[in-house]
């Protein structure tokens, strides 16, 4: 009796066999069995490759686990930062290596799972105790220093916020000064500062990269404060401005300026600049704004205990109210997303005029331009990113103060941040270059953070402010 052929064998076309893909972390564990002396055809085996490309493989160990330790530390950095963020938690030495710890658990588990399939009662006497990972401090300083963990921080001052206070305020307190104030939503206004590195691009980008190797000032450092306030209706007054220059050069008349101009040799808000603020920005535009309305002159005006704010601001028809310390993160309107969204359009606004540069200008030099963006440019895109926040986006940061005026229409602060961020990396890659062609979301949110962890250095922001100072008399309240 003849033995049947397959159709394959008859046709003497040989079936071509599947290529099989390892991924790093298969190559890793592969690399672990070899060295617990496992052959290199049992290991073949399990996988389902042939033996020369174990060996292969084992012949590139030292590349694919520097390329595993690359991507782990990677991993546990966006795992740490993103867990760190959703839980309000702030991030510190012995939360990182812990979490590193729980990372390399779960892979080592997993590899001593395969180790049993292959091979049960083996995994015990693997070498890998002998070498095992502890995420000791050695290790935290040299991933610190490897993906800059400085720069990983918790917007505005959510980790240690009180959220009963915050509650009772809103409830009690508010809704009462509300109710017998008599207040409409055109004349409660909220007040809060923010740093802008205004000449300061993702860290990749080659211009920065050149700019922090050369000598001298380094203008991805230079930095202004500026002052934003809005009232509950969206309505968004010019903002001040703190740097460091007296005056603007390319401008000698400032009250054209789109900001409200003030100086200090550190470009810091002080008591001082505040109660200019308050007298020669707030009051004039807040009455023209509700002379406009026909509405009386009969103002609440929202601030945080930041230092830089002074106890004995009074003005006739001004009600000055300060929120309890640790509930800014939580109740303060400008700190609801529309600051962050801000930034995030500015660094969009720059880049389009960037692209907009190299459009019109056949021999256009990215290098010539940025040396020529002066602070008069950074206010042209200041007042662009302000003309770009919508009234509703304004207005839906006070939902969680005042939930009754808000009209839920428009876009939210976050979904403008978002939108801003992947222009921005659409507009990266139209100017093409090294650290733009390759630009991602993460870069740009990155940029972001370093505007606000250079303002909580400074101040600490409200959560750092003594009962002691908070009990003390305010003539602006009456």
């Amino acid at each position: 009796m003849s033995t049947k052929r397959s159709a394959a064998a008859t046709s003497g076309v040989v079936p071509k066999c599947q290529r099989k893909m390892l991924t790093i972390a298969e190559k890793v564990q592969l690399l672990d069995m070899l060295k617990q002396g496992k052959s290199y055809a049992a290991v073949g085996r399990h996988y389902g490759i042939n033996e020369s490309t174990v060996r292969y493989i084992k012949k590139d160990e030292k590349s694919i686990r520097s390329t595993a330790a690359v991507s782990f530390n990677q991993g546990a950095k966006r795992i740490v930062s993103g867990h760190c963020r959703k839980k309000n938690i702030p991030v510190d030495t012995n939360i990182i290596r812990e979490k590193a710890k729980q990372l390399y658990d779960r892979f080592a588990d997993a590899g001593d799972a395969l180790d049993d399939e292959l091979q049960p009662g083996t995994s015990a006497e693997s070498p890998r105790e002998s070498c095992e990972f502890t995420a000791s401090k050695g290790w935290f300083e040299k991933f610190k220093k490897r993906f800059n963990l400085a720069s990983l921080n918790l917007q505005g001052e959510a980790a240690s916020a009180d959220k009963a206070a915050a509650e009772k305020y809103v409830a009690d307190t508010f809704t009462a000064i509300i109710k017998e104030g008599g207040y409409r939503p055109e004349t409660v206004f909220n007040m809060d500062e923010t740093a802008l590195f205004w000449k300061r691009m993702p860290s990749r980008i080659f211009i920065m990269k050149e700019e922090a190797r050369a000598p001298g000032f380094k203008a991805h450092k230079d930095r202004i404060t500026l002052v934003m306030c809005a009232n509950a209706a969206g309505f968004m007054i010019k903002p001040g401005l703190v740097y460091k220059s007296k005056n603007p050069r390319a401008k000698k008349n400032k009250n054209l300026l789109p900001v409200y101009w003030m100086h200090n040799p550190k470009a810091w808000i002080t008591k001082r600049l505040a109660s200019d603020w308050f007298h020669q920005c707030f009051i004039p535009e807040v009455n023209i704004y509700l002379a406009e309305k026909g509405l009386e002159f009969k103002v609440l005006l929202l601030l945080d205990n930041a230092g830089g704010h002074p106890l004995d601001l009074c003005y006739q028809g001004v009600k000055i109210e300060f929120l309890p310390p640790n509930t800014t993160s939580l109740i303060q309107p400008m700190d609801q997303g529309v600051i962050r969204a801000f930034k995030a359009l500015y660094t969009k606004n720059s880049l389009q005029h960037m692209v907009e540069a190299m459009d019109t200008d056949d021999d256009f030099s990215l290098k010539e331009y940025w040396r020529k963006y002066v602070i008069t440019s950074c206010m042209v895109n200041v007042q662009k990113a302000l003309n770009d926040m919508k009234k509703g986006t304004v207005n839906a940061c006070w939902k969680k103060l005042w939930p009754e005026v808000v009209h839920d229409k428009g876009s939210s602060a976050e979904e403008i941040q978002h939108s801003a961020v992947d222009k921005s990396v659409r507009l990266a890659k139209l100017l093409g270059g090294e650290g733009f062609n390759d630009m991602t979301c993460d870069d740009v949110n990155e940029l972001l953070d370093a505007h606000s962890s250079s303002w909580r250095r400074r101040f600490g922001r409200d959560d750092q402010v003594s009962e002691r100072r908070r009990r003390r008399p305010r003539p602006g309240r009456r």
